[in-house]
């Protein structure tokens, strides 16, 4: 079973950051869903969101614009899978 982590990277003028948003054991099918389902809620706070965007850059990837009444919010939302662990046993320490 795959581990992986729906990553959000959070896009201001100021700063940009990362956070994670899920994380999970399970198939890519399972991981799509928890991708799915945190594309489709994600609103950073925004308590009235007036419009929602979502752009697919990739299979596993989207960029989505939220608007509120007052502000505006951008996200890149991508999954990923977990592929070197040096605390796993069946994984490599690395990547080639």
């Amino acid at each position: 079973m795959a581990r992986w982590i729906v990553l959000a990277s959070l896009l201001d003028a100021e700063a940009s950051s990362y956070r994670t948003l899920a994380e999970l054991d399970g198939s890519a099918d399972e991981a799509m869903a928890a991708l799915r389902e945190e594309v489709n809620t994600y609103d950073r706070g925004i308590t009235k969101v007036v419009r929602r965007e979502v752009f697919r850059c990739s299979e596993r990837s989207y960029f989505v614009r939220v608007n509120g009444r007052l502000s505006l919010s951008e996200c890149f939302i991508q999954l990923c899978e977990l592929v070197a662990d040096t605390a796993a046993a069946d994984l490599p320490d690395g990547i080639d």
